[in-house]
């Protein structure tokens, strides 16, 4: 029988994958025989390139490319190299995203604006530009958020803009159908590795006692939502939100 977690042969690109949930998924692409493309954004003190470049030393033959997910110039030029190194793409998984929380008396405009640029803005550049080069058959994976279904305190940006893919998601489902391309979004809750790994441990704990599994997810959690949604298994969903949260949000 053939390992439907086997993707021989396919070219997924994750974005955002220098660290945190970007770079297990990527890591575990690669695992199962994917080619593997990593990317990050440049920073002033090169970390993002340094983590980028750890990431793609667990990989075979691995393309690494710097490109700002809200620059559709950077985006295209990104589409354009993986289309000349390796044919087009399979596996497009918009993982990019920031977070800047505050409340909305103190919220400024600017703080709203660039969280929703990256976050959702960055998606929508990504998927567009993907369009090119993504193949029949293929699969879209958006990052959503528990927070962009239920509209967590201080996140008025990142909830926004995590609701809004949501809607972007089902979006991509209609339009990319007629090249039998599913579109799907992952709403993960709380998980012990990037964002919600800096929560201060008081507010850790009030969120563990309203999750019925009783603990926090952790990337792996994440990693097989995404390895199921791309695979021969998730054939006939398209514009799904598969939550992932211990039971949080049940809506």
């Amino acid at each position: 029988m053939t390992d439907p977690l086997d993707f021989s042969g396919k070219v997924v690109l994750v974005t955002g994958s220098s660290r945190g949930l970007g770079a297990e998924m990527v890591k575990a692409f690669g695992k199962r025989a994917a080619q593997c493309v990593v990317n990050y954004v440049a920073d002033s003190e090169d970390r993002n390139k340094s983590d980028a470049d750890a990431v793609a030393r667990e990989l075979k033959d691995p393309l690494v490319i710097e490109c700002d997910v809200t620059d559709p110039s950077q985006v295209e030029a990104m589409m354009k190299t993986i289309g000349e190194k390796f044919g087009g793409l399979d596996i497009l998984i918009n993982n990019s995203g920031i977070i800047r929380d505050r409340t909305i008396k103190k919220l400024t405009l600017e703080e709203f604006e660039s969280v929703v640029r990256v976050n959702l803005a960055g998606t929508f550049n990504v998927t567009q530009k993907a369009a090119a080069i993504l193949r029949k058959d293929g699969r879209i994976v958006n990052l959503s958020s528990v927070s962009g279904q239920m509209g967590l305190f201080g996140q008025a940006n990142y909830s926004s803009s995590k609701a809004a893919i949501i809607a972007l998601t089902k979006v991509s489902a209609r339009e990319f159908a007629r090249q039998n391309i599913t579109a799907n979004a992952i709403a993960p809750g709380f998980i012990d590795v990037g964002m919600s790994k800096g929560m201060p441990d008081e507010v850790t704990a009030n969120f563990i006692k309203q999750i019925p599994l009783g603990r926090l997810g952790d990337a792996e959690n994440i990693v097989d939502a995404a390895l199921f949604l791309c695979s021969p298994m998730a054939s006939y969903i398209t514009g799904h939100v598969l939550n992932v949260n211990g039971g949080f949000y049940m809506g």
